[in-house]
């Protein structure tokens, strides 16, 4: 199993998510971030809770299986891209087992 992480402009979230599901990549999480990187927009202003951080993003992460993940790369990096600079990045980590809380059995073939 694979890992998705990937970080992504917000106003790209609707049309990843929705393009998502309609792969049926239905369980994804979402997490409101901000970030710094080597890109730095003329116009960007410190963030009040973070001074170092200069970009709005979405931590969006999913889990699939190994075969599934360069279709998920290609399904977000086709609708979080945009014209400009610093449309974000994906990590891939391998998953080594899943868990699910209620029965705490091992999952490893999962259709979430």
């Amino acid at each position: 199993m694979k890992e998705i992480k990937a970080y992504i402009k917000p106003i790209k979230l609707e049309k990843v998510v929705e393009a998502l599901k309609e792969n049926n990549f239905k369980s994804v999480t979402l997490i409101e971030c901000e970030g710094t990187g080597a890109y730095k927009r003329e116009d960007s202003l410190p963030s009040l809770k973070f001074h170092f951080a200069d970009s709005k993003m979405i931590k969006l992460e999913l889990v699939c299986q190994d075969e599934e993940a360069e279709k998920v790369i290609e399904i977000i990096c086709k609708n979080a891209s945009t014209p400009y600079p610093a449309d974000g990045i994906i990590y891939i980590s391998d998953v080594k087992d899943v868990f699910r809380i209620k029965t705490c059995k091992s999952i490893k073939k999962f259709d979430f």
